[in-house]
């Protein structure tokens, strides 16, 4: 009987609380259907930061292969770092550019001085997903050192996510981070 009385007396107690939600209405302004207005896209230069009104060209071709690149790039997300490694589970920053670039069949020299010299140099307001970026490194004395692949661009700024394999591994870094903002020197196209 006690158990009984007990019991009783809990489910009154959380049968006369309410949810905080409860008895709220909620208010959703419903955003009249706009017509579709089509326009003849030729080139992207970044997708990532598009605002309207802006005049955009598109190579679909180019963006098919910047984006096969940068998949294939992320897939090695977090593999280690080991000097003189080319992957596939392990890699320095040359052998981790030329093997994701070597899965889409472009060959890359093996160091990232070498690198910096195949393809074409385009100016930093060029610059978009997929291309390489070079910069110094303590020991280049001045030269290049290391290399990334860009994962995209603001504009606004023009400051760049960059995907490369650094001394703790394959992760992606920012051209603003106070030791590649000042180590950067320039950005090349390959594809």
């Amino acid at each position: 009987m006690k158990k009984f009385v007990a019991l009783t007396v809990v489910m009154l107690l959380f049968s006369s609380l309410t949810p905080s939600f409860a008895g709220k209405k909620k208010h959703r302004a419903r955003a009249k259907a706009q017509p579709r207005q089509e326009q003849r896209v030729e080139e992207i230069d970044n997708f990532d930061f598009l605002y309207v009104g802006e005049n955009v060209n598109y190579n679909s071709e180019d963006y098919s292969m910047a984006g096969d690149v940068l998949d294939e790039a992320f897939n090695h997300m977090g593999a280690r770092y080991s000097h003189g490694s080319a992957g596939p589970y392990v890699f320095d920053c040359s052998g981790f550019t030329s093997y994701v670039f070597g899965k889409m069949g472009i060959s890359l020299s093996r160091s990232s001085r070498q690198q910096s010299t195949q393809g074409y140099r385009i100016d930093n307001s060029e610059l978009q997903s997929g291309d390489l970026v070079f910069f110094t490194s303590p020991r280049s004395g001045g030269n290049v050192g290391h290399v990334g692949i860009v994962v995209d661009v603001d504009p606004a700024t023009g400051s760049f996510d960059f995907i490369h394999a650094s001394l703790r591994g394959v992760k992606v870094s920012n051209s603003r981070e106070s030791y590649y903002a000042s180590r950067y020197l320039f950005g090349r196209r390959v594809m």
